[in-house]
Parts: C-alpha cells; structure tokens; sequence
C-alpha cells in the first residue's frame, strides 16, 4: 500500500473568469464527458491523452496522461467530491522520468464560484504530495528533497497556469452548447 505523506511536494491555484452565469457550470458534467481532442486543446502540447472509467467498488475516475515538466504523468483520478461547482479528484499518478518511474499523490480541485448574475470564476487548484515510492526513489537517486520540491513547484505551476484559462474556456463552452 502506498503511503502519502502529509508533506506537500507542489501546490498551486490559478482562476480565469468565464462570462457565463453560475446556474449554467456543471464541472462535473464537463469533466466527465470530456472529449479527448477537447482536453488536448486545453494545455497544448502537455495534454496527450484522457479518458473517462471507474474504479472497482463504482466511484468515477478521470485518467489523464500530460508531460509537466521533464516528467511523463498519468494520473488516476477518483472523484472524491462530484457536483457543479466543486470536484475533487485524488490520483496516485505515475511518473516517468529519466531516472525511472515512481508515484505521487495529486489532489485536484476543480471551482466554480459565481461573481454576479453573468460571470463564474473557475478556480484550478493542484496539490501534490509525496508518496513513500517517491521519497524511495529520491533517496536512490541521491536527490534531495527541496531540489524536488522545487523543480515540481516550477513545473507544476507552470502547468496549471496555462491550463487554468482553457479550462475555464472549455466550461463555458460546454454551458452554453447545453
């Protein structure tokens, strides 16, 4: 069994206003009937490919595979939350590097938050922390754990600062072909 440590390894949260009222954002919605192309639209050229699947015991997943940083990701989203305005989705994700493959946990929280009667702000927010594999793989790597620390905030916050707009742009898209 994988343990997460309550350590975080990268954390950021970056929001973009879509001109679309509050009442018309289903979150859930979008990101469950993603299509493929629509997601490789939203982080161009990290984005490769995502899927939609569930888990064992019934509970939704999102897999999304994407490039941050020298890493190759895929991640395995299970929704813990799933509503309109609010999903949070928790992956033990796989990372490849050039030094091998090891884990990390991600946790992403997808918001919805009405500013007035035409206008939603959609919040991306993404924390990760590390797992006992990845502090392993450190340790044989001779890595220290700040140098991961900051080579994952850079990356991973480059990331989401670029995919935050075309998320948001993505949602209001999908609320208004409804």
């Amino acid at each position: 069994m994988v343990k997460v440590l309550d350590t975080i390894l990268s954390q950021s949260a970056y929001s973009a206003e879509i001109d679309v009222p509050f009442e018309m954002v289903d979150i859930a919605d979008w990101l469950f009937n993603l299509p493929e192309a629509e997601y490789l639209r939203c982080c161009p050229p990290d984005h490769i490919a995502a899927g939609v699947t569930w888990t064992d015991d019934g509970r939704r997943m999102s897999i999304n595979v994407e490039q941050i940083g020298t890493g190759l990701v895929v991640q395995h989203y299970v929704a813990e939350v799933e509503e309109a305005a609010y999903c949070r989705m928790n992956s033990i994700s796989d990372v490849f590097t050039a030094n091998g493959r090891t884990k990390v946990n991600v946790i992403w929280e997808l918001i919805a938050e009405k500013m007035d009667d035409n206008r939603t702000r959609y919040t991306n927010r993404v924390t990760s922390h590390p797992t006992d594999a990845f502090m392993a793989f450190l340790q044989e790597h001779g890595v220290k754990f700040e140098d991961a620390v900051a080579a994952r905030q850079a990356a991973s916050g480059d990331h989401n600062r670029r995919e935050t707009p075309l998320f948001a742009a993505s949602i209001a898209r999908r609320a208004l072909a409804k």
